[in-house]
């Protein structure tokens, strides 16, 4: 397959008319420099630093192309080839300009690492969303109401997820804080409503989570869930979107949807009888059975269960070491394989959607909720 040309986008190579040239002592230097750097600037900056190199000391690429099957000999053609009939000088201001980025960044980064605020987004009250480490970690963070999903924090899960389907990161990771990773969605934005406003509630809300699944659908890179605790609802229905789960043996997952007079969302009722088999999947979306993670696990929805006592150290050992494999290469495996479903999900999440608008508008479940909520005081 042919190798595409190498591009670096977080580093800005430029020449102006004001700019000297470097010497071939800076050159040089430069090259030593380049030895001295503790981290792997990856493969895709390597090629262009030797494609650089090779332009400032022979000038265009010369020499007879390689074979298809010689990937690592192509791949270096490729990415000299590509600077065309750049001169040799400016060849050299590049190479030393890249160079000087790459130290400058690793000195930001050593610096970086010493603040415990490393990599935190801002802008956010629900949740916590840093960057370390080539992962995106988004943790739902309402410990107190047990991590319970209102619609600020829908909002800003969609947010988070949009920003970090485009940053530098490899892989997303959904996790929650505290006891709970989420009790699903949170009832009270069921409460203090008036009846003249009901229809305009399930309206915006079913807006609201078509476009909460879609995201999911669409996440371009790697989704995974730590689940660290219980979940519920909502919080364990887009599971199936996610592309692996590890959980806490201490976990467990309930769907309680016909308790409430509701029904399943997040593509549930598309994806886990694929999962789990129709018999499993109706228990759980029919009948609120609650699965403990061993069983989770069993029927498929959960990838791998860890003790609680290990299981952040764990988990995050093993995300550490799929963060550092070949970022476009993973994010291009993933979308191969939503793909083939991606029009099928977003129909079933559409579909789920105006059955759950009908269903909030119901006597039965203004009833449910109603009675939920009279058991909850009496406790």
């Amino acid at each position: 397959r042919q190798a595409q040309a190498v591009c670096i986008p977080t580093i800005h190579l430029h020449m102006t008319a004001a700019t000297m040239q470097v010497s071939q002592k800076d050159f040089e230097k430069a090259q030593e420099q380049l030895k001295l750097l503790k981290k792997d600037p990856g493969n895709e900056t390597k090629l262009k630093l030797y494609a650089l190199f090779k332009q400032a000391t022979e000038g265009p690429c010369n020499s007879p192309k390689p074979g298809m099957l010689d990937f690592v000999k192509k791949a270096k053609w490729d990415a000299w080839n590509s600077l065309g009939s750049l001169s040799q000088d400016n060849a050299r201001q590049k190479y030393t300009e890249l160079v000087s980025s790459l130290v400058s960044a690793e000195s930001a980064g050593q610096k970086k690492d010493a603040s415990p605020e490393e990599g935190r987004h801002d802008g956010y009250e629900t949740i916590l969303v840093t960057t370390k480490n080539n992962i995106t970690k988004i943790m739902f963070n309402r410990p107190d109401r047990k991590n319970a999903i209102n619609r600020k924090m829908y909002r800003e899960i969609i947010k988070a997820l949009e920003e970090a389907g485009k940053d530098d990161s490899t892989i997303a990771v959904i996790t929650g804080n505290g006891d709970y990773y989420s009790s699903g969605n949170d009832l009270d934005n069921f409460t203090n409503i008036q009846p003249g406003e009901m229809e305009k509630m399930a309206k915006d809300g079913a807006v609201l989570l078509k476009e909460f699944v879609g995201h999911f659908i669409d996440f371009p890179k790697p989704l995974i869930a730590v689940v660290n605790g219980p979940a519920i609802g909502i919080s364990v229905t887009v599971l199936g979107l996610c592309d692996i789960v590890y959980a806490s043996d201490r976990a467990t997952f309930h769907s309680p949807f016909s308790q409430l007079g509701q029904s399943p969302e997040g593509c549930s009722s598309y994806l886990f009888p694929k999962i789990m088999g129709l018999a499993k999947a109706n228990e759980i979306l029919l009948f609120n059975k609650k699965l403990t993670a061993a069983e989770a696990c069993a029927q498929g929805l959960v990838t791998e269960v860890f003790p609680d006592r290990t299981f952040e150290k764990e988990v995050w050992a093993r995300l550490e070491a799929y963060a550092s494999l070949p970022k476009n290469s993973l994010a291009v495996s993933k979308q191969l394989l939503r793909s083939v479903e991606k029009e099928k999900l977003h129909a079933v999440n559409s579909k789920e959607c105006e059955v759950l608008k009908e269903r909030w508008l119901s006597d039965e479940c203004v009833n449910a909720i109603v009675s939920f909520f009279q058991k909850k005081s009496k406790l």
